[in-house]
């Protein structure tokens, strides 16, 4: 993994992984912008973006100027890490799809200070949109296998591709290692084998996290958690 030369916002609690904030006494924002300057000439805009928590229409509104593939040594990227909390209750998984950003809001034990974590993560593209309301999870699925819907089979069949009734748990899997049902039939949390699309619009609906960040909130989120979906552009 390359390393970065970060200005490190003023007020972070090193004790606290990246993207995890205590909830604001007052006000409704976390986290900061800063900056990192690229150290190997390896790195895309995308790897950058991935080890600091942010997605790919993040990253690049933060940096239009910059090239996606090659931002070259040396090149100082804005890093868009402070986020304006949603204004709905503070319980549980909210999604705000608007945002390509997932907020967990974890119970905490007498005399904790209650905090946030926020993930990016990939939607509903055009015509497959992510479906919006309250509703719970029902189930966490380790290695998943994945069964493609009719809608998937029908275009891999125009295609001349037809996929197999059912994709066993590894490396061609699109549910990739976790996944988290959702009381909405068909719709998950899931992890993904093409993290490059996360922050993008690209799935059929379901909420794509990548890999390490649903690896991370798996075991954290049990069953019956409220996940509110909303559309709150900002």
């Amino acid at each position: 993994m390359a390393l970065w030369l970060v200005s490190v916002p003023a007020f972070a609690e090193p004790s606290l992984p990246l993207g995890h904030y205590p909830l604001p006494e007052t006000g409704n924002i976390v986290g900061e912008t800063y900056t990192v300057n690229v150290e190997d000439e390896e790195d895309t805009l995308l790897d950058i973006a991935h080890a600091h928590g942010v997605g790919y229409e993040e990253i690049r509104r933060a940096n239009p100027d910059i090239s996606l593939w090659v931002p070259g040594k040396g090149t100082q990227v804005q890093i868009p890490a402070q986020h304006i909390l949603p204004d709905v209750e503070r319980k549980g998984v909210v999604i705000n799809i608007a945002e390509l950003r997932l907020y967990y809001y974890p119970e905490v034990q007498e005399g904790e200070t209650p905090r946030v974590e926020t993930y990016p993560i990939g939607i509903g593209r055009d015509g497959f949109d992510t479906p919006l309301g309250i509703t719970k999870t029902t189930m966490r699925l380790e290695n998943p296998a994945w069964y493609p819907p009719e809608s998937v089979r029908q275009e891999a069949a125009e295609r001349g591709d037809p996929p197999p009734n059912v994709v066993p748990p590894g490396p061609d899997n699109p549910l990739g290692q976790h996944a988290i049902l959702l009381d909405i039939p068909g719709y998950l949390i899931h992890g993904t084998n093409q993290p490059d699309g996360i922050g993008m619009r690209a799935s059929r609906g379901c909420i794509r996290m990548h890999p390490d960040d649903i690896k991370a909130v798996f075991e954290q989120i049990p069953n019956g958690t409220q996940v509110n979906i909303i559309d709150e552009p900002v």
